[in-house]
């Protein structure tokens, strides 16, 4: 579709201010006011989110069983994806077992086993619809959204069992890890779109959504899976975390998604940040720059989840430790890239801490945030909008 003339841009516009946008983002979890005020004030950020709605109407409903490779359950219904860093074995005849090339993403595994591309797919199709509906009351924005939220969560033929059991597995080593479970994260924006729908859900539909995600917080707190990963020390918690409260505060768990705050601040900023805000786990990678701004853009959604349910992710410290040298951290790099010490892959992409400065000086009114945002804030870039995209 071409950019939105200035005609309808206007016309959008005005339906906008005829939508209680603060009364809406009281209830949401994952996008915020700045968001509604961007979609309102700033044309081009209505034509962006609109351009993405308008080619999601033309997308087809994806499903898990759609897939060509069955899961070793045999059940097409399982989610069931691929490691994405591990490649045939050049030794073997076959190619197995695989061997990991860590941050050498493998282009063929979508081909035997696509489920995170289906999901990632639902993801950011959903959440388009979901807004430009509520930002001009056009249903067929809704109509698409309800249609695919359908497929995927509740039609007996198509929806996905509520377990990620399957999920990155590993030809001739394993059949799924809990590791895979970070896929899931995809699942978050959802909540909201869900809730911007509204009314045009049935009451019974909603009902059924959120008792799926009753069933896949289960199976997240219950599961072997769900066990490995809730103790990983890494980016892999941290998303473990931010998944277990969003479904909590979507099904109305207030206790699971309280405790589990604690336990984001007890368990991991404690053990992830240093006195100095480095981030050991991350900073050993192939690519530190980019998993250490990845683990921080799960605390974004934590700590806006802790402020739902009066629990302080964002200032939150033990013993020296704090969230906030964390994201400091981050900041400076952005202002003096020349004195980051690490070794990447593929360079310093400065671009990537967007997310993580957005969400920086939204929480602390510290210069330093301000001054690192307004840097890439005014930077001619490609990257996604942080307001649009709570989850990359």
């Amino acid at each position: 579709m071409p950019r939105l003339t200035p005609i309808l841009i206007v016309i959008f516009t005005a339906l906008l201010s005829q939508v209680g946008w603060a009364a809406a983002s009281e209830k949401l979890a994952v996008f915020d006011a700045e968001l509604f005020d961007a979609l309102e004030r700033e044309p081009e950020t209505l034509a962006e989110i609109t351009e993405s709605a308008w080619q999601a109407l033309n997308n087809p409903l994806y499903s898990v069983v759609d897939k060509k490779s069955a899961p070793a359950s045999g059940d097409r219904h399982d989610y069931y994806s691929l490691g994405p860093y591990w490649w045939p074995n050049p030794d073997t005849e076959n190619g197995l077992p695989y061997i990991r090339r860590d941050g050498k993403r493998n282009p063929e595994i979508n081909q035997q086993a696509g489920d995170n591309r289906r999901l990632v797919a639902l993801s950011r199709d959903v959440t388009a619809l979901a807004l430009v509906y509520r930002a001009t009351g056009d249903t067929r924005y809704a109509d698409k959204a309800r249609a695919q939220l359908h497929n995927w969560f509740i039609h007996p033929d198509t929806r996905m069992n509520p377990n990620f059991q399957h999920a990155q597995a590993i030809p001739g080593i394993n059949d799924g890890r809990g590791i895979g479970i970070i896929e899931a994260r995809f699942f978050i924006p959802l909540i909201d779109a869900v809730e911007l729908l509204g009314t045009h859900l049935s009451t019974e539909e909603t009902q059924y959504i959120q008792q799926w995600f009753r069933q896949f917080n289960h199976w997240l707190l219950t599961s072997d899976n769900g066990f490995e990963e809730d103790n990983w020390h890494n980016n892999h918690g941290t998303w473990f975390d931010a998944q277990v409260v969003a479904f909590a505060l979507f099904t109305g768990d207030l206790d699971t998604a309280k405790r589990r705050l604690r336990i984001t601040q007890m368990r991991r900023i404690g053990a992830q940040f240093d006195r100095h805000g480095n981030q050991h786990a991350e900073f050993e990678r192939t690519r530190p720059w980019h998993y250490a701004n990845f683990n921080l853009e799960a605390y974004n959604l934590l700590g806006r989840f802790g402020e739902k349910v009066g629990v302080d992710i964002w200032n939150y410290s033990v013993d020296g430790h704090a969230l906030k040298k964390g994201y400091a951290l981050i900041a400076e790099t952005v202002l003096a890239p020349e004195n980051w010490p690490y070794k990447e892959m593929y360079g310093l992409d400065l671009q990537v801490a967007r997310s993580t400065l957005y969400h920086a000086q939204r929480a602390y009114p510290d210069a330093l945030f301000t001054q690192a945002w307004d840097k890439l804030a005014n930077l001619s870039t490609a990257a996604p909008d942080p307001r649009l995209v709570p989850v990359e």
